[in-house]
């Protein structure tokens, strides 16, 4: 009974609590929707002990929608998206915890919009229609426009038009790619039908069409990883956003990218993807992610841009990890990206707290203030040797799956790419001795107040994922291992 409706109330859910949010009380609106994100993450996590590693599409909901032009509501979840399902329901109650004070005006519309977000990135993790996965790719971008365009910083207005632009425009051309594909394959086989298999079995004989489309699909999900040079938006919206929307960006946001090339592009067009000519570009693309990222992170004064830059880093790596197409390494990318939205997550946070008191964040503004938090030094060390990959912490088994997996398909390309983490050692452990460590030589900070209950816990089931998927990554790798090992049969055709 739970499996065929559980997918269908992940969706409903979120939905109706933002439009309840709306009606209560201003004061009430935060402990609402508190309320209602821990609900959905309580709803999700039986999917994690009653789904069964190698069983295929699990949880499966399938219904005629607009049955004429053959849309249907499919939804459903593997090895692959079920961890981006659990990370997003994981993340939102955290997320509304961690604004409780920083977010003073339109409090209803603010939490209201998070919880219409949750329903579009869920959405689009568990879609098997191709039009129900344009509709909540879509759902996902209006919300967020307004977190950054409402709520952000100094700029906000230019960073949620950029957000916006560079986001519409490739899913735009994706939805173009779309279309073609629904009359190319209804005209083959006489079944017009957006349906994820019925599209994916029936894709033979795309020629020359096959570029276009992939070039369109590769266009809409490069820009959200971002993949190097589309991710000029990225710092701007990290910076200008929310605590909690930076938050989403780096925890969610970004994966779709990434997870779109799992699902739909790799799969639907292997023959384009795997020419020698869209390989060279894309590793080329990801190394230059991961050490340009590296780079201009370590040059930032502005801790918030800082970690944002590392973000373009750490999602080479996923993009290097996916086109090895190894099992170790697109087991690796799975965990990178799960490790990122953790990791990274925890540090804006951290970065956010700080701000609360300061209203600081430029890195110069503090020094030595691990004598006046030592709770706060305390997790930011630990959650930034976790984002460099220090082994016993999430981000170790990761990259190293990765860089393993790699460089059986691309020695030279893993080469270059283990310098990304001497450059990522370098820029965090540099940021934290400005930050902790140097004297202590600002009176404003000889009055900072230490971690609050309330932000603890925010902090802690952070801190205990950082340290159970560091130390005991079998039940995340065994329950991805067959999606992956069937992704990259579908893709190579073995």
């Amino acid at each position: 009974m739970y499996a065929r409706w559980v997918l269908t109330a992940l969706l409903a859910w979120p939905f109706l609590a933002g439009l309840l949010v709306l009606v209560v009380p201003a004061p009430r609106a935060k402990h609402v929707a508190l309320l209602a994100s821990l609900v959905e993450f309580a709803l999700s996590v039986p999917l994690w002990w009653t789904f069964a590693p190698g069983g295929g599409m699990q949880f499966v909901a399938d219904y005629a929608w607009i049955a004429p032009w053959g849309i249907r509501y499919t939804v459903a979840v593997d090895g692959i998206s079920l961890f981006l399902v659990l990370l997003t329901t994981f993340l939102m109650p955290l997320s509304v915890l961690g604004s409780w004070s920083y977010i003073t005006k339109r409090e209803p519309g603010f939490y209201s919009l998070l919880l219409v977000l949750t329903t579009g990135m869920i959405g689009v993790f568990v879609a098997l229609d191709l039009f129900l996965f344009y509709v909540m790719w879509e759902v996902m971008l209006i919300p967020m426009y307004f977190i950054i365009g409402v709520w952000g910083g100094d700029n906000r207005l230019y960073a949620a038009i950029k957000f916006f632009i560079y986001t519409f425009f490739g899913s735009l051309l994706m939805l173009v790619a779309i279309l073609i594909l629904y009359f190319h394959v209804g005209r083959a086989t006489g079944i017009y039908s957006f349906g994820y298999t019925h599209l994916l079995g029936n894709l033979a004989g795309l020629g020359s069409l096959g570029w276009w489309l992939f070039g369109a699909f590769f266009l809409a999900f490069a820009i959200k990883v971002p993949l190097f040079p589309f991710h000029t938006w990225l710092p701007d919206a990290h910076v200008e956003a929310p605590t909690a929307g930076s938050v989403i960006l780096a925890g969610i946001l970004l994966k779709m990218g990434t997870y779109g090339f799992l699902r739909f592009a790799l799969p639907f067009f292997p023959v384009v993807a795997l020419s020698q000519t869209v390989q060279v570009v894309i590793v080329a693309l990801s190394l230059v992610g991961i050490i340009y990222g590296g780079l201009v992170a370590m040059v930032q004064p502005d801790f918030k841009k800082l970690i944002a830059y590392s973000s373009v880093a750490h999602l080479g790596f996923v993009m290097l990890g996916i086109w090895a197409l190894t099992v170790q390494s697109v087991q690796g990318a799975l965990l990178v990206m799960i490790n990122h939205g953790i990791s990274t997550g925890a540090l804006f946070f951290l970065v956010g707290m700080i701000y609360e008191r300061r209203h600081s964040r430029l890195i110069d503004a503090y020094g030595g203030i691990a004598r006046v938090v030592p709770l706060f030094a305390a997790i930011l060390t630990v959650v930034s040797l976790s984002s460099i990959g220090l082994p016993g912490t999430n981000g170790f088994v990761g990259e190293f799956l990765v860089l393993l997996g790699a460089f059986r398909t691309y020695p030279v390309a893993t080469a270059i790419a283990t310098t990304g983490v001497i450059i990522a050692a370098a820029y965090l452990l540099w940021a934290l001795q400005r930050v902790l460590f140097n004297p202590l030589d600002k009176p404003e900070n000889e009055k900072l107040t230490d971690l609050t209950p309330r932000e603890l816990a925010v902090l802690i089931p952070l801190l205990a994922c950082i340290l159970w998927i560091g130390v005991y990554p079998k039940p995340f790798l065994e329950r991805m291992e067959p999606a992956a090992r069937q992704l990259i049969e579908q893709v190579r055709g073995k």
